[in-house]
């Protein structure tokens, strides 16, 4: 018996039916919202939904909705007059809200001072969506001895501590070497509890508590300038984007429960190797005792794998984009790519560049300052020359 031949458009529909059987959707951004002065970071409090809380280097958080893009009327808080913006990696850097800001108002700043000091300050926001500037509580500072490395991040663990990111000082190859050294709070995440109505305490179990000579509130060092740190909100493991010197770029990956007296390396070890001056000498040094390789680097340069300054990010747990589940999306500030590889068994796998499908209809992003999650894990980036964006599928 023959067979007939098919209609054309049917032929066409079975042709059609495996593509479309294999095909992946496309990560794409949409704006959310355009026009802030250098935003540097976007979150929500754990439990709000709905809204995205917007972060200006100058030193003004602004609450933004969610459902219709507008910018709250006044600024959530507003410390311009004492953060100081003089210099690129200056100002308000960094925002945490407490795990029980619904309830309490409490959230913590990390900002940089005129006369060049961090300070990390608890807030009470009584409605919300205000502060009274000159209500906080300066709970730790520490001068920076240069104006850039400024660390900035720092937020909530699962365990309910208060987790701190801090440069290296600055200048170049840390010449004070302070990320090695246990007496200075630079170049370390710091841990503290913050539980109490006042100032804070030192957690028992922090790495160098009882370590003569060292700052207790150390519980992990060898950071050269990270630049944008997240736990994983479903394996509680944290990430941690460091931004190299005139090599290499890095990614810090430490599963949950294992932070603890971990040493990155810097300034022995840039990305996984011995540091090199500019002259090509060694300033580094072997791998050092604990030392935690990162699990991803690449080197600096312009090409489509390379770039000059990481922008860490996060692992995608949110429901809206099924391409992206569980894998690392991330960046870099200078060159602006945007990657996302699958962590597996502690070793990268499936790497892929989503910088081409991630340019926004009719514009381009420039400056990856930072990415950020809403309360229900859905990913936005924001570009220091004002937009923020919403990552979504295509």
């Amino acid at each position: 018996m023959k067979s007939r031949a098919l209609p054309a458009r049917a032929a066409l529909f079975f042709l059609a039916m495996p593509l479309a059987q294999t095909a992946h959707a496309e990560i794409g951004t949409e704006l959310l919202y355009r026009g802030l002065e250098r935003p540097v970071w976007v979150g929500a409090p754990s439990k709000t939904t709905g809204k995205l809380w917007a972060m200006e280097q100058a030193g003004k958080i602004w609450i933004i909705d969610l459902q219709n893009g507008t910018k709250s009327d006044k600024p959530f808080l507003d410390i311009s007059d004492r953060a100081d913006r003089r210099m690129n990696e200056e100002g308000l850097l960094g925002l945490a809200f407490s795990p029980d800001f619904e309830e309490t108002g409490r959230y913590y700043i990390n900002y940089t001072t005129k006369d060049s000091t961090t300070r990390i300050v608890r807030y009470i926001s009584k409605d919300r969506k205000t502060t009274d500037a000159g209500s906080g509580e300066v709970i730790l500072e520490y001068k920076q001895p240069y104006d850039n490395h400024n660390g900035g991040w720092l937020d909530f663990g699962p365990d309910g501590m208060l987790y701190i990111a801090t440069g290296d000082g600055g200048s170049g190859f840390d010449p004070q070497q302070y990320a090695q050294d246990l007496s200075s709070l630079l170049g370390k995440l710091l841990r503290l509890d913050v539980s109490g109505e006042k100032g804070y305490r030192v957690p028992e179990d922090n790495g160098f508590k009882d370590i003569k000579g060292a700052k207790p509130e150390i519980h992990a060092f060898g950071l050269r300038n990270p630049w944008r740190c997240s736990f994983d909100r479903k394996t509680n493991d944290l990430w941690i984007g460091d931004v190299g010197q005139k090599s290499w770029e890095e990614i810090d990956f430490v599963p949950h429960g294992e932070l603890s007296k971990k040493n990155f390396g810097w300034r022995l070890r840039e990305g996984d190797v011995e540091t090199m001056n500019l002259k090509g000498k060694s300033v580094g040094g072997p791998e050092p005792e604990n030392y935690h390789a990162p699990i991803y680097v690449y080197k600096q340069g312009s090409g489509p794998k390379e770039g000059y300054s990481v922008t860490g990010g996060y692992v995608y747990r949110g429901k809206d984009i099924k391409e992206l589940q569980g894998r690392y999306i991330f960046g870099d500030y200078q060159n602006p790519r945007i990657w996302s590889f699958s962590p597996e068994n502690g070793k990268v796998s499936d790497f892929k560049d989503h910088t081409e499908s991630m340019q926004p209809k009719g514009g381009r992003i420039n400056l990856i300052s930072s990415f950020g999650e809403d309360a229900e894990g859905e990913l936005y980036l924001t570009d220091l020359s004002g937009p923020i964006y919403r990552v979504v599928e295509k």
